[in-house]
């Protein structure tokens, strides 16, 4: 099923050519990253095997999940930001049923070494993890 916010993200990847540009853009992104409260960047919020250390929060609101997010990684963070952007003013259910296109069609999956692509899906493990939790809390 089509996305709009991820084929924005598949356009404004086609701009570029070569992969060094891609980070380049990535880089940039890492500043509209939602920032995680400070409280928040404790050993209970980090994600289990990221290289990097990645904090992930998400609260519901108004039936709608919204993420925060951190890493001592500038690339790392612009990865989560588009993550977020992806996923953020979803319902759970919508959350765990996302099909995650965009990812291979910007050649995100090729272009990053595998234990940076271990952490970004352990990353969305995590982010579809609470959105799960959540869904247990709307129905009780």
């Amino acid at each position: 099923m089509k996305d709009k916010i991820q084929d924005e993200i598949i356009e404004e990847f086609s701009i570029f050519d070569d992969w060094l540009d891609k980070y380049d853009y990535l880089i940039g992104l890492s500043d509209s990253l939602p920032q995680i409260d400070p409280a928040h960047r404790t050993d209970d919020y980090i994600i289990e095997g990221c290289q990097s250390r990645v904090w992930v929060d998400a609260r519901l609101e108004d039936g709608k999940v919204y993420y925060s997010a951190d890493s001592d990684a500038i690339i790392v963070k612009g990865l989560i930001a588009l993550l977020i952007r992806v996923m953020n003013g979803r319902t759970p259910q919508e959350i765990v049923d996302l099909d995650l296109y965009f990812m291979d069609a910007i050649g995100l999956r090729e272009n990053l070494s595998p234990t940076r692509g271990n952490g970004l899906m352990s990353t969305i493990r995590q982010m579809r993890m609470y959105a799960l939790a959540f869904s247990g809390k709307e129905q009780q």
